[in-house]
């Protein structure tokens, strides 16, 4: 999927979340709806996006889930 695509997708759901008063709560509601709805490719090409430095365009609060979606299968990977 094309990552400009994959960032408006992530962006909008973050701007749902965005008005939660608790920003952590809101991290972890973005990527919690990330990691039940989206394709793992997606998540995997996001995150791999971010991590090279390309979160242009990118809420915060998206970049922050997407991150925190990242250090949770690296945990779950390493032996």
């Amino acid at each position: 999927m094309e990552i400009a695509h994959l960032v408006v997708m992530a962006n909008q759901i973050a701007g749902f979340f965005e008005p939660l008063p608790d920003r952590d709560e809101a991290i972890k509601s973005v990527a919690r709806h990330l990691r039940n709805f989206w394709d793992p490719r997606m998540r995997k090409q996001l995150a791999a996006y971010v991590i090279q430095g390309g979160d242009g365009g990118l809420k915060p609060l998206a970049r922050d889930a997407v991150l925190m979606l990242h250090a949770e299968t690296q945990s779950r990977s390493a032996p």
